[in-house]
């Protein structure tokens, strides 16, 4: 890999990446009562978080179920009772979420210049009320919806190289997450890919991933 990368396309993962994704912080205000000890908190949403993860491995089912099915699991798991009703006030507080302060600034200074495109696990319901809120203009945003997809499945990531119709080594794919993204990345043969460390997950090494602290480190890897 060059030191200056010059992909055709920056493709991102939206939520958590560019999108300051909340999940965590609105389990621990709606279960607080529930969940007083923060030890118990804090393994109670990495539970939460391990379950949309799992939820979105199989079969395609629609966003909103996603979340409902992970929280009806986790509650089970600490035998809390479960509310629909909560399930979905999940759901609905995703389009009310902005970007991270970075993000605006440091993808302006690519925008216009790389097409930027967006391939988020999200409903097509939901995900422009997130991206108008980064700021910036993205020449593609595509959703699991769209394809009936979620990543980390390689299908996910088919999808948005075939309808592109470039190579993966055109693109440099940049995420929060190794999880949903970069070990799907490295899989897929984009060789550019980069980590951008918003703190919920680790560094991995060895799968060609270079870490930036923001989006200013990224406008930085293509040379702008």
């Amino acid at each position: 890999m060059s030191d200056i990368m010059r992909p055709r396309y920056i493709t991102f993962d939206c939520y958590g990446t560019l999108t300051h994704f909340q999940m965590t912080d609105l389990a621990k205000e709606r279960f607080a009562d529930r969940i007083p000890d923060a030890e118990r908190m804090a393994r109670f949403c990495t539970d939460f978080a391990a379950y949309r993860f799992d939820e979105v491995l199989g079969a395609y089912q629609p966003y909103d179920q996603v979340v409902r099915n992970a929280l009806e699991r986790t509650c089970h798991r600490w035998g809390l009772a479960y509310d629909d009703a909560e399930g979905m006030a999940f759901y609905d507080a995703v389009p009310t979420w902005g970007p991270h302060p970075d993000v605006t600034e440091g993808l302006a200074r690519i925008a216009d210049k790389i097409p930027l495109v967006i391939y988020s696990n999200a409903s097509e319901d939901q995900i422009m009320a997130n991206v108008e809120k980064l700021g910036v203009p993205f020449a593609h945003v595509f959703t699991a919806e769209r394809f009936k997809v979620y990543k980390p499945r390689l299908a996910a990531f088919e999808a948005m190289i075939d309808t592109l119709g470039c190579a993966p080594e055109e693109l440099l794919h940049v995420s929060s997450s190794f999880r949903y993204d970069l070990f799907s990345a490295a899989f897929m043969g984009i060789r550019d890919k980069a980590f951008i460390n918003r703190g919920h997950e680790p560094y991995t090494p060895g799968y060609g991933a270079t870490e930036v602290a923001d989006t200013h480190g990224l406008a930085t890897l293509v040379g702008l």
